[in-house]
C-alpha cells in the first residue's frame, strides 16, 4: 500500500528513493525462479552492502516502492521484477547491472506469447547500454540479448550427462530467432533450455563466460555443481534439489561475479542458502512435514515433477490450483505439464482449489484412476484431508498455484507452525 500510494501520487518520487542508493540498483527477471535467483543472489551480497531487497516477492513497481521507503539506511538496490513490469521499473531505476534468466510461456492473459515479452526485453536492453547485463545463454531470446553487447556476462549449463535427450513436448523457443528453422539440441536442460544450433543459419547458444559442470542431483536432498568463471572455479554444495535449482544458484554466482564478488564467495553465499518461501519449503506440523513446491506454468511444473520423482515419487499428494489474477485466469496450461510420471506411484490426490474440478479432470485423463482422486475445492479442508492420509513421521508433497501457496501458508501459519512471510519478516 505504500508503494501504490507514492506512486500514485508523486510517480518521480521512485526514481528519487533509487537515486539515494550509493551502490545503486541491481534488477533480476525471469519468468521462472526469481524469487529464488533473487534471494540466493541477497545471500551473496549481503556481506558486502546493506541491501534494499524485496524479498516478500512484491514484484511490481509499487512493491519495489515500498521496499525502497523501508530501506532508508541500504546501500545497494537489489529488486526482483515482474517480466512485465521491467520495462518501466527499469526506465525508473536506471540499474547499473540487469539479470535475465529465462523466459517460458507464463499468464497468456497477462502476457500474450513470450515472444512479445522478448520483444519489450529487447527494448529495455536497448535503452541501457551502460547497464552490466547477465544473461542466460541456454535461452534463444534470454541469450541473445548479450550477442555483440559489451559488459555482458553469459551463463549456463555445460554437463551433457544431465541433458534429456530431446525437447519436451511444451518446450517454448523451439525455432530459431533468426529464420524459423527449428534448432538443434546438443544438449536439453530444462524446457527449450539447452545448448542448440540452427542447421540452416548457423545461430547457436552464445560462448558461455560462467558455466555450471560436474553437476550432483541429490534427489530431494540437495545438488552441487562446479562454478567455472574466468576468475576461477569453486564447487557449490546447494540444499535444494533439481536442475532449475542449478539453473537459479548459477544465475545468481553469475550476476554475484559480475558485480565484482569471486566464485568462492558465491559459492559460499549459496551454501548459506534455505528455500524461498514456497519454493521447495518443508513446514513441520505436528509429527508429518509439508513439503510445498511452487507450480506456476508448464516448464517450471514439469521440473518439480522430475525432481520429486527422481526422489521417490509421492504416495499423496496435494494440488491446488487457483485462477486469480497472479495465477493467471487461463489454466490450460496444466494440459501442458507432463503429470503421467508421478500417477504410476500416487495413491490418493487431492485437487484443491478455485479450479480443483479442472485439475481432477486432467489426472483423470492422465491415467490416475477416478477412485484415487478426491475433489475439494476448500484449501483448508484438503490440507486437512492430506495430512490425515499421510502416516504420522511421514511428509505429504503439495503443489499449489502462487495465491493458493499464500493461502496455504496463511492457513499454516495461522495455526503456529510456521512464521508469517506475506510481509517478508518472520
Amino acid at each position: 500500500m505504500p508503494g501504490k500510494l507514492l506512486w500514485k501520487l508523486d510517480p518521480e518520487g521512485i526514481d528519487r528513493l533509487a537515486r539515494r542508493l550509493p551502490a545503486g540498483s541491481v534488477l533480476v527477471s525471469a519468468t521462472n525462479g526469481k524469487t529464488t535467483t533473487t534471494a540466493m543472489a541477497a545471500g551473496i551480497l549481503a556481506p558486502t552492502a546493506r541491501l534494499a531487497h524485496n524479498a516478500s516477492g512484491a514484484n511490481l513497481v509499487s512493491g519495489i516502492a515500498s521496499t525502497l521507503l523501508e530501506a532508508r539506511d541500504a546501500e545497494l538496490g537489489l529488486f526482483e521484477v515482474d517480466e512485465g513490469a521491467l520495462p518501466e521499473v527499469a526506465r525508473r531505476l536506471h540499474p547499473k547491472a540487469l539479470l535475465l534468466a529465462n523466459l517460458f510461456r507464463d499468464q497468456l492473459d497477462r502476457y500474450g506469447e513470450l515472444e512479445l515479452v522478448a520483444a519489450r526485453w529487447r527494448e529495455t536492453v536497448a535503452s541501457l547500454p551502460e547497464s552490466v547485463l547477465v544473461v542466460n545463454g541456454d535461452d534463444p531470446q534470454v541469450g541473445d540479448l548479450g550477442r555483440d553487447r559489451p559488459h555482458s556476462v553469459v551463463f549456463g549449463i555445460d554437463d551433457p550427462a544431465h541433458a534429456r535427450p530431446s525437447l519436451q513436448h511444451a518446450a517454448d523457443s523451439k525455432y530459431c530467432l533468426r529464420c524459423g528453422t527449428p534448432y538443434e539440441y546438443a544438449a536439453a536442460y530444462v524446457g527449450h533450455l539447452g545448448d542448440y544450433r540452427c542447421p540452416r543459419c548457423g545461430h547457436a547458444r552464445p560462448p558461455l563466460d560462467v558455466a555450471a559442470r560436474s553437476i550432483e542431483l541429490h534427489g530431494l536432498d540437495g545438488s552441487a555443481f562446479t562454478l567455472s568463471a574466468p576468475p576461477g572455479e569453486a564447487r557449490v554444495e546447494l540444499r535444494l534439489p533439481g536442475l532449475y535449482n542449478v539453473y537459479n544458484a548459477l544465475a545468481a554466482a553469475s550476476l554475484a561475479i559480475a558485480l565484482g564478488l569471486s566464485p568462492a564467495d558465491a559459492a559460499a553465499g549459496l551454501a548459506r542458502f534455505s528455500a524461498a518461501f514456497g519454493r521447495f519449503e518443508r513446514i513441520d506440523i505436528g509429527d508429518r512435514r509439508l513439503l510445498m513446491l511452487l507450480v506456476k506454468n508448464p516448464a517450471g511444473a514439469n521440473e518439480v515433477i522430475r525432481t520429486l520423482v527422481d526422489g521417490g515419487a509421492p504416495a499423496t499428494a496435494v494440488i491446488a490450483l487457483n485462477d486469480e489474477i497472479a495465477d493467471g485466469r487461463d489454466v490450460s496450461w496444466i494440459w501442458d505439464v507432463d503429470f503421467e510420471p508421478l500417477v504410476p506411484g500416487l495413491e490418493r490426490l487431492v485437487a484443491t482449489g478455485s479450479r480443483a474440478s479442472e485439475l481432477a479432470l486432467r489426472f483423470a485423463y492422465g491415467g490416475l484412476d477416478r477412485s484415487r482422486i478426491e475433489v475439494e475445492p476448500s484449501l483448508e479442508r484438503a490440507l486437512d484431508r492430506g495430512l490425515e492420509l499421510t502416516p504420522a513421521g511421514a511428509e505429504l508433497t503439495v503443489l499449489p498455484t502462487y495465491t493458493a501457496m499464500l493461502g496455504l501458508r496463511r492457513i499454516v501459519a495461522g495455526r503456529g507452525h510456521v512464521a508469517n512471510y506475506w510481509e517478508g519478516k518472520p
